[in-house]
């Protein structure tokens, strides 16, 4: 296996660095109270092309691999995870469905645009009787001539208020259950699409979640994704690719937790000496470090898997699980250390803690990705015996 990056992809990844820590993360603050990413900061991300991380070249995109995204994705992990998400949710859910499944025809058309920033993208999956049972979606998709006729409402949509591209599950065939199930690239202004309220969260700041409906809503017959009852099949393969970069961010979170917190411990003086003479704070600062050291080699190493092509269904689950209990147990162990003042909201380790919480449950939850895990070391068992 082979981690390194090229003098093209380490310039970038600098150049990332030095954006995030001089840019972006002194207007954390800004974003987290006012929930959203000032238009000067969109723009330069557009210029370095954060929106085309993942986008073949051929269509305007960097068209790095995934190793090379990881890199990427752990550098911003460093920030304000609103902002983050807001980036990753493009180049991950919300393009890689037309990178991976869509026609000449539809790469053409939207790739383009989305690898510039001209348009945003989304993926809408969830809705309020189908979270982790992503095949009890209930919006319909009827075929009226050139036309599919879109019913329903999703929810929790990251980047919807924003969004201009949609790549849409929806039931087309309700017989089949999870092979009735189409994938689609709605638009914005389509005819019947509307945007809902956005939705108060806990964390996530700046990084905006909707409601989307759809009322008898127009979708062209070529803007299918894929083939007809391939949707449920094509939302696992997105979700899938998208567990490594999430790890990744996870991943610079815990980075950043390290260094914020080990600033604190070497500052902070009780009893007559710094903080992390005192052998327990040692000691979680030795968990912090196998935790993120352990990541490290996990996620790298999946992203090498996906850019090789190899099946990584079970290893993508483990390192979804494995980045969001650690980024959750790390941003625990940084407000213990920093005691009082990792609970105020003036300081970034509470709003760390905060963000580390949705981990594990957006993109699959925890406990699915065990299911997921299980359940591939069962069909291996009868494989092999």
């Amino acid at each position: 296996m082979d981690f390194q990056l090229d003098e093209e992809l380490l310039a970038l990844k600098q150049t990332v660095k030095d954006f995030v820590y001089n840019t972006v993360d002194p207007r954390a603050d800004e974003m987290e109270k006012k929930d959203y990413v000032p238009k000067e900061i969109m723009d330069m991300s557009k210029e370095m092309g954060l929106f085309g991380l993942s986008i073949p070249a051929e269509y305007g995109g960097l068209g790095i691999g995934m190793v090379g995204k990881v890199a990427i994705y752990e550098e911003l992990g460093k920030t304000i995870n609103g902002y983050t998400t807001l980036i990753g949710g493009h180049t991950g859910i919300g393009t890689v469905g037309i990178v991976e499944m869509g026609n000449e025809e539809q790469k053409q058309k939207y790739l383009p645009k989305l690898a510039s920033g001209e348009y945003i993208g989304a993926f809408a999956l969830t809705e309020p009787s189908a979270g982790s049972n992503a095949s009890n979606i209930k919006t319909t998709a009827v075929r009226k001539g050139d036309k599919y006729i879109l019913n329903g409402s999703k929810h929790y949509i990251t980047n919807g208020n924003i969004a201009d591209v949609f790549t849409v599950m929806a039931v087309t065939d309700p017989s089949k259950g999870a092979k009735g199930i189409t994938s689609f690239i709605v638009e914005k202004d389509f005819p019947g699409f509307m945007v809902g309220n956005v939705e108060q969260k806990m964390g996530l700041h700046a990084s905006q979640s909707v409601e989307l409906f759809f009322e008898d809503c127009e979708v062209p017959v070529e803007n299918v994704l894929g083939e007809e009852g391939q949707g449920y099949v094509n939302a696992l393969k997105i979700l899938a690719n998208g567990r490594a970069g999430l790890a990744a961010r996870n991943l610079g979170s815990c980075v950043k937790l390290m260094e914020l917190t080990l600033k604190h411990a070497m500052e902070r003086e009780q009893f007559g000496k710094p903080i992390f003479e005192q052998q327990v704070i040692q000691h979680y600062f030795a968990e912090m470090d196998l935790d993120i050291e352990t990541l490290r080699s996990m996620t790298y190493r999946v992203a090498w898997m996906v850019d090789q092509k190899m099946n990584v269904i079970k290893e993508a689950a483990m390192v979804k699980l494995l980045g969001s209990e650690v980024y959750c147990r790390i941003a625990d162990q940084a407000v213990q250390i920093h005691g009082g003042i990792g609970y105020m909201s003036d300081y970034p380790i509470e709003r760390y803690y905060r963000d580390a919480r949705i981990t594990k449950i957006y993109e699959g939850t925890s406990e699915i990705q065990k299911n997921i895990i299980a359940a591939q070391i069962k069909k291996n068992y009868f494989k092999n015996n």
